[in-house]
């Protein structure tokens, strides 16, 4: 996992997004509708990261520390615009899990926040599916309503817990977030 800092690698994670919304649009899935992602991991001013094995990027996102999201209190670790590369295994999800929840506890944060699309009711399909695959994996859904960009979102928290042997599988280079001046405005 680490921050992308060039251009060439910037470009990779828009590309990665395109191709994303692209496989979740054939499939009738939801993408935002407010924001032009690509445009967000192509801005050098955006501090995003890139879970990349092998040289290949497999997932980008855009991790902030988040004095506490409308819907939940407390700080933590945000985990804003999370797509990983289509036809992939739950294990790009699994890893970005046991990355976010060890970050977040190495900058004594307690909890991972995190929202996904939902145009349905939380117990439809094929949001629950999603929904269980990740509860599977640790996190707590905690209800839905207007996300981020306005879009309708399920809301996800994960506990951060220390995991000291997890750097034999993750090498964490990624930018440790602070808390942005115009972040303390919206809270």
């Amino acid at each position: 996992m680490r921050t992308l800092r060039t251009d060439a690698e910037r470009e990779e994670a828009a590309a990665l997004v395109q191709d994303r919304q692209r496989w979740l649009t054939l499939r009738g899935l939801p993408v935002p509708a407010q924001a032009d992602v690509p445009a967000l991991f192509r801005d050098p001013q955006t501090k995003s990261a890139g879970l990349f094995e092998d040289g290949k990027l497999l997932a980008c996102m855009v991790p902030a520390r988040d004095p506490g999201l409308s819907w939940g209190e407390g700080p933590c670790l945000r985990l804003g615009r999370v797509h990983t590369l289509p036809d992939q295994s739950d294990d790009i999800t699994r890893l970005i899990t046991l990355w976010a929840s060890d970050f977040a506890a190495r900058q004594g944060l307690p909890l991972v926040r995190a929202e996904i699309l939902a145009r349905h009711a939380l117990p439809a399909e094929p949001i629950a599916a999603l929904l269980r695959r990740l509860t599977d994996m640790g996190w707590n859904v905690r209800g839905s309503g207007p996300g981020q960009d306005g879009d309708r979102v399920a809301r996800l928290e994960l506990t951060a817990e220390h995991r000291p042997r997890l750097s034999a599988l993750i090498n964490c280079q990624a930018h440790a977030p602070h808390l942005a001046a115009d972040d303390r405005s919206n809270a």
